[in-house]
């Protein structure tokens, strides 16, 4: 069978050897001396191609996205990358200038709010290509401390039709319904089951959440596939997230990260509620509302005003649901303790902020930074998080999440059905994360995976524990 790096290259080689041939035979005399090109791209004008593998279901923007192809629970699928020496030169040298040199521990970031360099690359999956797809790196302290350890297991961002304008061949590219993907890379998780299994349970909770699924990741830049490792494909909130789990993806979705996205009064940027549909529009008046609403003075004077006023802008149900999955699975890395890993829609079909969550890597267990927060949040620093602290001392919103969080211990993360998913999965994938090698992979020891599941069992116990007590 021909490699997705022969098939690449037989696309691009042979028209390149007609070319050179020609300019040969018409432009150099036998006395003529040939100047050897300096660069790849001088010499490869990779415009002229057939996307001969375009099909309309699995490359087409007329396709429904295709769940089941891309996202397939009881399987690891594997994916290929193809970039050129060249282009993956300049992607690792954009990082060099962003974050310092490979594996130069403690180096300062140039800038954190630069992302990396898109390049062209070709994808390979279940014997077919996509074409001249756009690939970076994405994160930001993971990016950062996998670069600077070392490691070239990298997350990857993937956007079907990033160069469209270069080649029109590619006009709206899609895989399988899909414009932009996320391949995680596991980060700080020797399990490599929490961004998946975590993301699982907000969504068998009702709640808006990203699919997920487990691939193998193969990148050939110039020297054959190499072996990245256990990926977590993630698909993206600002494209099928909202298509599919909201009737009208026409609302304003937010980003925050920053100060601002903590709620505190007086803290509200524009640059902190990175708006990622919309971008045009000028106003922030929907977030500018919320901050209104929530500090609004009836909050401590008529407190059934406070909620009927607040519940015009921010969908108050929905985030009581997230506070108390997120509370019981544990996950610090995000509102609560960081500012940054959440998204805001404002959904048009109620005219309200709807609260959806993100990253979810670093959860399901107690956590850095303070660890994750308590079930009665008596942990939770005053006057830091306000949609915490004041949802929660009100006392109907409290019998709300109290609910919730009954519903999710007996439901979307019971022991018994959470431990089973947490087996499965880990048998799996055991043979791929297990065959990780040195360089691309953050485990350290052939134990460490086993040893990461034991945890997650042994954590949902407790965390069942925990929630009986908080109940009581």
């Amino acid at each position: 069978m021909i490699s997705p790096k022969e098939k690449s290259l037989v696309k691009i080689l042979v028209p390149i050897f007609l070319i050179l041939t020609l300019s040969f035979l018409v432009g150099c005399s036998d006395d003529d001396d040939i100047t050897e090109p300096t660069t790849e791209d001088e010499v490869v004008d990779d415009t002229d191609f057939v996307a001969s593998d375009w099909s309309t279901a699995t490359h087409s923007k007329d396709a429904d996205p295709d769940f089941d192809a891309v996202f397939e629970d009881n399987t690891v699928k594997r994916i290929d990358i193809v970039i050129t020496e060249t282009r993956w030169q300049t992607m690792l040298d954009d990082m060099t200038a962003l974050y310092g040199e490979f594996g130069s521990h403690g180096s300062q970031p140039s800038n954190f709010d630069d992302n990396p360099v898109f390049v062209p690359a070709e994808v390979f999956f279940d014997d077919t290509e996509w074409y001249r797809v756009g690939v970076r790196f994405k994160g930001n302290s993971s990016l950062v401390s996998t670069w600077q350890s070392g490691n070239l297991k990298l997350s990857f961002k993937l956007d079907f039709d990033e160069f469209e304008d270069t080649y029109p061949q590619i006009d709206n590219q899609r895989f399988y319904g899909f414009k932009k993907l996320s391949l995680k890379n596991n980060y700080d998780d020797a399990s490599m089951l929490r961004e998946k299994v975590s993301s699982d349970v907000f969504r068998n909770a009702g709640l808006a959440s990203s699919h997920t699924a487990f691939y193998t990741l193969y990148v050939d830049f110039g020297e054959g596939p190499v072996y990245f490792g256990v990926y977590t494909m993630v698909e993206e909130v600002d494209d099928t997230v909202l298509e599919t789990q909201f009737a009208d993806d026409d609302g304003n979705l937010y980003k925050p990260d920053g100060v601002g996205a903590s709620f505190v009064d007086g803290s509200f940027s524009e640059d902190v509620f990175v708006k990622k549909t919309n971008e045009d529009d000028s106003t922030w008046a929907d977030i500018q509302e919320l901050f209104a609403a929530l500090h609004d003075g009836s909050r401590t004077t008529d407190s059934s005003l406070w909620r009927t006023n607040l519940e015009t802008i921010f969908d108050t149900d929905a985030f009581l649901k997230y506070l108390a999955v997120n509370t019981i699975i544990q996950n610090w890395d995000t509102y609560g303790r960081m500012t940054h890993n959440y998204y805001l829609y404002n959904n048009p079909e109620t005219g309200k902020l709807t609260w959806i969550n993100w990253d979810n890597n670093e959860a399901l267990q107690e956590g850095k930074l303070g660890g994750s927060l308590a079930l009665n949040f008596s942990d939770l620093a005053s006057d830091h998080w306000p949609l915490i602290e004041f949802l929660y001392a009100d006392e109907v919103y409290r019998g709300q999440y109290d609910a919730y969080v009954s519903e999710v211990i007996g439901g979307a993360f019971s022991t018994s059905s959470i431990q089973a998913i947490y087996n499965s999965n880990a048998a799996m994938i055991e043979p791929y994360a297990t065959t990780e090698t040195p360089g691309y992979s953050f485990l350290r020891g052939s134990g460490d995976f086993q040893n990461a599941i034991s945890e997650l069992i042994q954590h949902s116990s407790e965390r069942a524990s925990a929630v009986s007590e908080y109940l009581d």
